[in-house]
């Protein structure tokens, strides 16, 4: 839908929105300010800073166990440390933005520190003894200072995403207002094609990098997203004048207002809640919380105002709205080890199988990647465009289907994709086996690379699904003015999902990698026993599904608008 359609069917009188400022500081006016023509810059954004990002993040791996020579059991630890990492620190950036910087300011200043992170990290690899390329039999082994400077760089790129990756999409969404009628379903599209312009950004990393990467050289693999990473900024403030900026019309933190419900609710957990607060919540008139019943405890921080210290309804509505989010959170790490094996033990899979083309040419095992986000690119038009419709119709919800539905639907294909890499891999382990090359660890496995489509595609259809659904539920269901919080919400998951992914490996490296055992995830992969590793997953994803379906049927959305 284009920013003319939403103008045309919205009435002059209609044009000035609240709660939101243009460019100069007045108030911004829907007819030429926001929707998706500002939409469209930011979309374009994260298009250019997932090439960046997923240009060093996607093959860190094949680095790590090439040029700075460590085993695949560190490698892989580290990597999940970093993407784990990643995701995390977003919620030290959101909350900078939300309680100081605002989104705009912020975003401009971790693009700045993404853009020298990744100039240093440039700088790394192009020193003597890692560059133009590394010797297989790893002859030049990296000196201290260079992989000191390494994970330097590395993390302050992680430093600078913490500030981006949540503001940009919410100040994205800022661009659209949820309560017009036309706009409204716009934003629900938003979070759609978001995603779709990040995973064309994804491919091309794919398709592109990893070839560079692999065949010609580290250092112009990494500059390459330093360079994609400045046109990002650029590409933002071109559209500086276009934006909606959102105002906080409370002087007071929103972390503050929370935080204070819960301990006036600790305080007066003896006393009963206000005959006020009982009358607001039942009474209707907080139109925006279905779920005023819910969580009583919370409502005894209305408490007697005697003391001056009571809460407003408001401010325990907000509490209870966070309050809400925690067991969907919660059910949700367990799935959000699954991912996490993309960029790691998916690509040692396709390093040991037949990759030639006939051409001339053997696929970069990193670029098989490129699988899962082409998926994601040519399944979300058609759920935007088709699935979506259909759904309205039968349902009559704006999008189709609730949120947790669309969430818990692509949590079980996920765990589908990874029964199907087990089944794989014991495919591979057999073929090994029966041509004699398990003592051959760099032996190319008589078996296509093709057999590892199902499962890319399988997770590509779930990641559409999840993480634009976690995506819009965090943003909308947290309260207003935390919605870089909501945004660090979600990927605080796979951050941490990341932290157990590597916790797992490294609790199961020691359990059956002892006393020089080939352990699940020895170096020699055809001696690995990835596949236990992923039934062991399928069975935690599993697990993880059952809680969320359950607190799911419970929960209560804090919207009239249930998409």
């Amino acid at each position: 839908m284009a920013i003319s359609d939403i103008e045309s069917e919205t009435p002059l009188l209609d044009d000035t929105i609240v709660g939101v400022v243009n460019y100069r500081g007045f108030p911004a006016k829907r007819s030429n300010s926001g929707g998706w023509r500002s939409a469209s810059f930011i979309i374009g954004v994260e298009l250019a800073e997932r090439i960046a990002y997923y240009g060093i993040g996607f093959n860190l791996i094949s680095y790590l166990t090439g040029p700075l020579g460590q085993s695949l059991a560190v490698a892989a630890q580290n990597v999940n440390t970093f993407n784990g990492t990643g995701c995390l620190l977003p919620l030290l950036g959101a909350f900078v933005a939300d309680s100081f910087l605002g989104r705009y300011r912020t975003i401009v200043i971790a693009s700045l520190l993404y853009i020298l992170g990744l100039g240093l990290l440039t700088l790394s690899a192009m020193l003597p003894s890692l560059s133009p390329s590394y010797s297989k039999n790893n002859d030049n082994s990296p000196s201290q200072f260079q992989v000191v400077l390494f994970f330097f760089s590395l993390y302050l790129v992680a430093i600078g995403q913490s500030g981006h990756k949540p503001c940009t999409q919410a100040f994205g969404a800022d661009q659209f207002d949820g309560q017009h009628p036309v706009e409204g379903k716009a934003k629900s599209s938003f979070f759609n094609w978001w995603y779709f312009g990040l995973c064309i950004g994804l491919s091309l990393a794919f398709l592109i990098l990893s070839y560079i990467q692999d065949n010609l050289n580290w250092g112009l693999g990494f500059g390459i997203p330093c360079i994609v990473m400045a046109a990002a900024l650029l590409l933002f403030l071109l559209g500086t004048r276009t934006y909606r900026y959102a105002i906080n019309t409370n002087v007071e933190s929103p972390f503050m207002r929370i935080g204070k419900a819960f301990v006036a609710a600790t305080r007066n957990w003896r006393i009963r809640p206000t005959l006020k607060a009982a009358e607001e919540a039942a009474g209707g008139t907080l139109p925006d919380h279905h779920g005023s019943h819910q969580f009583e405890f919370l409502s005894k921080a209305d408490g007697s105002k005697e003391d001056g210290k009571a809460c407003s309804v408001s401010d325990i509505e907000e509490a209870k709205a966070v309050r809400r989010l925690l067991p969907i959170w919660i059910t949700s790490l367990l799935f959000s080890i699954l991912p996490a094996q993309l960029s790691t033990f998916f690509i040692k899979q396709g390093i040991s199988m037949d990759r030639s083309t006939g051409l001339g040419f053997d696929i970069p095992a990193a670029s098989l990647q490129s699988l899962h986000t082409i998926t994601i690119v040519i399944f979300i038009p058609i759920y935007d465009r088709i699935i979506v419709p259909i759904a309205r119709q039968l349902t009559g919800k704006p999008s189709g289907i609730s949120m947790l539905q669309r969430i818990g639907t692509g949590m079980f294909l996920y765990v589908i994709s990874i029964i199907v890499a087990a089944l794989v891999e014991m495919k591979r382990l057999k073929e090994a086996e029966e041509h004699g090359l398990v003592d051959t660890p760099n032996a190319t496995i008589p078996m296509r690379v093709w057999w590892l489509v199902p499962q890319y595609v399988l997770a590509g259809v779930g990641d559409a699904l999840t993480m634009v659904g976690f995506q819009e539920f965090f943003y909308d269901q947290v309260p207003n003015e935390l919605r870089s919080v909501g945004i660090a919400l979600y990927l605080s998951i796979f951050g941490l999902g990341s932290f157990l992914s590597s916790f797992l490996i490294s609790a199961i490296e020691k359990v059956t990698g002892g006393d020089g055992q080939d352990g699940w995830f020895s170096d020699n992969l055809n001696k690995a026993h990835i596949d236990y590793f992923y039934w062991l997953l399928a069975g935690l994803g599993l697990l993880g599904l059952a809680g969320f379906v359950y607190f799911s049927k419970s929960y209560i959305y804090n919207k009239k608008v249930l998409g």
